[in-house]
């Protein structure tokens, strides 16, 4: 695109309107996305371009990317910047550059990123399991809702790339299940590579990995009610490409196994220069398709499908959703990450009508005290993610609860949870009780002065709600706050007697008046102090 036709764009560009562009760095290419996003949020794509690099190939052999793999990909975002520029697009907010498992995984992925930068300006984020997740499902579910055979049926989205496997469980509208494997069609490769394998013997090689994975799913997604596999990917494209005449690349199409087992069954026979000869793709790609299209095939037959759902979002289609709402968690996404969070105490036998009570009870008080805290609000969704999961530890051992909490939460997913949100929660569910943040402490020490403000403020609003349950009967529906004479008045409405839970916030209020300044006290609703 010329400057003089991104010009001509700019002057039909709507004021409210913006041009945006997404980078997505994996393991064999360096993928843009640019569109243009308009006041209602609605998405535009304008261009999309693609360059092979081999980093999967370093880290999946190496452990480490190569300088000259980090040169190859510093050309290719140097040519991306040069096309971002002709569109208008200069401002950090409107590019977003992420990387998946090939950097991810690599040990010198912060020498990566510092020389990306250097040589472009750009940041490269590097996106873990959980984001992607939560990415993935932002693209595909407005796929799902648009199709009537899907829409209300249990759907298992599935992402074979080089690294990993992204399996993805959605039933009107909600996530059941999200998890990624260490299964990729890199890694298959390598593991040749080490048994140095003749062709004949491939195939069996790589089944026999795939089927260990394969098992794992198999015990994680319940087969005992019908379930529809969805493919997304650019191998599983290619696929769909390759058989389907009437596919135009919108919405779902809908692929035979049969056809999709004969197509497999030809790419194990070719060499990968015969693939990229016979089917005009790219070396890298050539490497990767037989091995992913293997790893459909197989989980296609284990979930009894005759046929599979192909769809050609991508992540890249997420993540240019996820700048439209700009990066807000929207109503029905926060209850997708609650659920995940209610899923994961029911594993550890939690007591949920008292952790719901004291969820909602912080959020009342998060609320009521914002010009106190002064917190942005996504904060609020970590705290009710702390209530609901403070006390999953005592499903280990009484003693020590409230580390074997944050143990279990750092360790668990919880849909649509980062790492740094996942360990935010931990915290601060690990400070319900006993000591306060202290530099010390493990995960506490690794956050920057926001985080531990933001943990301080949280796990002390926290110990405020978990009092007002003191009696574990939910009798204290009602809460509002003000502050007189230099103290935060709580009243609690529909109570005649709020002693059990005054003797409960003297033991609890120290964290409290030791963040915010400020003592607090409860008093019944038409008692006078």
């Amino acid at each position: 695109m010329t400057a003089t036709a991104s010009s001509e764009s700019d002057a039909t560009t709507g004021a409210a309107s913006r041009v945006v562009a997404v980078i997505d760095i994996g393991a064999t290419s360096i993928r843009m996305a640019i569109a243009e996003i308009d006041a209602q949020g609605t998405v535009r794509p304008l261009e999309n371009v693609s360059q092979p690099v081999s980093l999967g190939k370093d880290t999946f052999t190496q452990r480490r990317i190569r300088k000259s793999s980090i040169e190859q990909c510093v050309r290719v975002l140097r040519s991306y910047r040069q096309l971002l520029r002709e569109y208008g697009i200069q401002q950090p907010d409107q590019v977003r550059v992420v990387a998946t498992s090939a950097v991810r995984e690599a040990s010198n992925r912060l020498a990566f990123i510092d020389r990306v930068y250097i040589a472009t300006g750009l940041e490269v984020e590097p996106l873990d399991e959980a984001e992607v997740s939560r990415i993935t499902y932002m693209g595909i579910q407005p796929q799902l809702q648009s199709d009537p055979r899907l829409s209300t049926e249990r759907c298992m989205v599935v992402e074979v790339g080089g690294g990993s496997t992204e399996i993805l469980v959605v039933q009107s509208g909600n996530v059941l299940f999200s998890h990624t494997y260490r299964l990729g069609s890199l890694r298959l490769l390598k593991t040749l590579e080490r048994f140095n394998a003749p062709r004949t013997k491939q195939r069996a090689i790589m089944e026999s990995q795939i089927l260990r994975f394969v098992a794992q799913i198999r015990e994680h997604v319940a087969t005992d009610s019908p379930v529809r596999m969805i493919g997304i990917g650019g191998d599983v494209r290619f696929a769909g490409r390759q058989l389907l005449d009437d596919w135009d690349l919108t919405g779902l199409a809908y692929l035979p196994v049969s056809r999709l087992n004969d197509l497999t069954r030809r790419m194990l026979e070719l060499s990968e220069d015969e693939i990229s000869q016979q089917y005009g793709i790219s070396v890298q790609d050539a490497e990767t398709v037989a091995p992913a299209l293997l790893c459909y095939l197989l989980l296609a037959r284990a979930f009894d499908q005759q046929e599979i759902a192909i769809s050609d979002t991508n992540l890249r289609d997420g993540l240019l959703h996820d700048m439209a709402i700009r990066d807000v968690w929207t109503a029905n996404f926060r209850a997708q990450i609650i659920r995940s969070a209610v899923s994961l105490g029911r594993r550890f036998d939690f007591d949920e009508k008292h952790a719901r009570h004291v969820a909602n009870l912080s959020r009342i008080l998060f609320s009521e005290l914002q010009s106190e805290h002064q917190l942005e609000p996504r904060s609020e969704l970590i705290l009710y993610l702390a209530a609901l999961l403070h006390e999953i530890g005592y499903y280990i051992n009484t003693r020590s609860n409230h580390k074997h909490t944050m143990y279990i939460i750092r360790n668990s997913e919880i849909f649509g949870l980062g790492r740094r949100d996942l360990l935010l929660v931990s915290l601060v569910a690990r400070y319900h009780r006993r000591s306060s943040p202290q530099p010390q402490h493990e995960g506490y020490s690794t956050l920057d002065r926001n985080g531990r403000v933001t943990v301080a403020k949280l796990a002390a609003l926290l110990r405020i709600a978990i009092a007002l349950d003191e009696s574990r009967s939910q009798r204290i529906q009602e809460i509002s706050c003000r502050m007189t004479n230099k103290r935060l008045i709580i009243t609690a409405g529909g109570v005649d007697d709020v002693s059990l839970e005054q003797l409960a916030l003297r033991q609890n209020s120290s964290l409290f008046e030791e963040t915010y300044g400020i003592p607090v006290q409860i008093r019944a609703a038409g008692l006078r102090l």
